[in-house]
């Protein structure tokens, strides 16, 4: 299970619809928000216990820094395996999904906004208090 979970998003209010739906799942509690990919970086960087799982659920576009940049800096920098990315993007370019794949040593999957309870329950493996819409 995860110690925490981050959403990295530079649109408050995509977080803030997101947050919405991890408190339904009755998860707020991990949860830890970003709209500065570099403040999510930090943090990461200086956990107190590097062992714990963090999953992390990130965009592409972000003015600050990409989430491609952010991957490159997890990358450089070795962060341990134990934090694990969703890719969560509007992009439907199919080249941004391939790209991720330069990165499966984080990268978990890739998901397109916004994440609905059945995206998060597929990496959580919670059960689900709120129902599924089917599409």
């Amino acid at each position: 299970m995860y110690k925490e979970i981050y959403l990295v998003d530079d649109e408050e209010l995509i977080n803030t619809i997101h947050t919405m739906m991890f408190r339904k799942l009755g998860l707020e509690d991990k949860l830890k928000t970003f709209t500065n990919p570099e403040l999510a970086l930090d943090c990461l960087r200086f956990r107190e216990n590097p062992e714990e799982r963090i999953l992390l659920f990130l965009d592409i576009n972000m003015p600050e820094m990409t989430g491609f940049e952010f991957l490159e800096f997890m990358v450089l920098e070795k962060f341990p395996p134990t934090v694990d990315v969703v890719i969560v993007s509007s992009s439907i370019d199919p080249k941004d999904e391939k790209k991720t794949t330069k990165y499966g040593k984080y990268v978990r999957g890739y998901i397109h906004k916004p994440l609905s309870p059945n995206d998060v329950s597929k990496f959580l493996n919670v059960e689900q208090s709120i129902p599924i819409e089917k599409s």
